[in-house]
């Protein structure tokens, strides 16, 4: 060829592709997401590995614990005042074969404040039969009230209540097993703890 356009020289004009930059930016931005989202999964097991999840753990721990109250000492419906000993009237009778016993004895219970009523031999229904130390007996709206003051007097001595007896007063009644009642200094303990109770204790959590 020839004329003004003539080529000269041992070098070509290279005809280059027009560059695709819409692609080559498609596919950075997909770099980018993959390598985030491996990079966020690798956190990930990195946090599962490490204990990273104790914190979570610990506050579905937190609120998982409940409040547990222990049960009052004191007996269900025990509003009622206890008597005092001024005011209780108690029958003394002996089922035992020693003599004696009774008298002796309500005269201690009358020293200690106590009124006293019958002092006499216990019934067929009790004489000779109370293997024990002996039996307070009372009416049914005795047992939470007259009959626990009594009971401090006498350690070891079973209570019974009579739905159909009337009246308020209590019989203690001597068993084979008496030496005498309960220490006054014992006794006096015991009637202080029955008259002024523990609170109960605090609830607590059971975690």
């Amino acid at each position: 060829m020839g004329g003004q356009y003539r080529i000269t020289g041992d070098k070509y004009p290279r005809m280059r592709r027009p560059r695709r930059r819409g692609k080559l930016v498609v596919l950075t931005v997909a770099s980018v997401a993959v390598l985030g989202v491996g990079g966020w999964g690798t956190l990930q097991l990195i946090d599962v590995f490490t204990g990273g999840g104790d914190s979570a753990s610990a506050a579905g721990t937190k609120a998982a614990c409940g409040t547990t109250a222990k049960p009052s000492a004191s007996p269900a419906g025990a509003a009622k005042p206890l008597p005092l000993p001024g005011t209780i009237t108690v029958n003394v009778l002996n089922a035992t074969t020693r003599s004696g016993l009774a008298q002796k004895t309500a005269d201690e219970l009358k020293k200690r404040g106590f009124k006293v009523g019958e002092v006499a031999n216990a019934p067929e229904t009790f004489d000779k039969k109370v293997k024990g130390t002996g039996v307070l007996l009372g009416p049914a709206t005795a047992l939470d009230t007259a009959l626990p003051v009594l009971g401090t007097q006498l350690a070891g001595a079973e209570r019974r209540t009579d739905p159909a007896r009337k009246g308020v007063e209590l019989d203690l009644i001597i068993g084979d097993a008496f030496r005498g009642l309960t220490a006054k200094a014992d006794a006096d303990k015991a009637l202080t703890a029955l008259a002024n109770p523990e609170p109960a204790p605090a609830s607590k959590k059971n975690c």
